[in-house]
């Protein structure tokens, strides 16, 4: 079944400041990585455990800040652009967060998010994305993060060709899609 993304305001013509436009997107974003992460499950990719499933949509969620942040660099400026990032990183560690607590023992778990997506911006900062989207060298880096979060299972071992060839372009089209609904609005 298709995910459908709701991407546009119940008040069209109210203002919308960018934690608003951060608390939607991280919504659509936390929608998207988990039916990421329940697809590969579909397509006969094995989870051992809940902490392995948490990983992959910790990798969506990553590659999905960095879809944004590309996107939003050609309209916004650089303080909105830092507002609207940091906003939605922080949404997203909340929802890791609540998660986690539900899946496994009390602990941080936003934190440890925060610091791999610093590491992970880093790492995508080396990467191309253009106008049409991410570049192969992009939607491989997140296929190699998924395929190291899922282990080395025989039946795991081409989620990286998955990711790469389907699942990453997924993502980008709806996450691109919901982004400039969001901000023309």
């Amino acid at each position: 079944m298709a995910l459908r993304v709701k991407s546009h305001w119940h008040d069209e013509d109210g203002e919308r400041s960018l934690q608003d436009v951060a608390g939607a997107i991280a919504f659509i974003s936390w929608r998207i990585a988990t039916d990421m992460a329940i697809n590969l499950h579909g397509q006969r990719f094995v989870y051992d455990s809940d902490e392995q499933r948490m990983a992959v949509i910790r990798e969506y969620l990553y590659f999905q800040i960095q879809i944004v942040d590309r996107m939003a660099h050609g309209v916004m400026d650089d303080a909105d652009r830092h507002t609207l990032i940091v906003q939605l990183a922080l949404k997203l560690a909340g929802h890791i967060q609540d998660n986690s607590m539900d899946l496994f023992e009390p602990g941080d778990y936003g934190k440890p998010f925060i610091d791999t997506l610093n590491q992970r911006s880093a790492e995508y900062a080396e990467l191309n994305f253009t106008d049409e989207g991410p570049s192969y060298p992009f939607l491989r880096h997140l296929g190699h993060e998924v395929q190291t979060a899922m282990g080395e299972r025989e039946e795991n071992r081409w989620v990286i060709d998955q990711v790469m060839d389907k699942d990453g372009w997924d993502v980008y089209k709806k996450l691109s899609r919901a982004l400039r609904d969001l901000l023309e609005q």
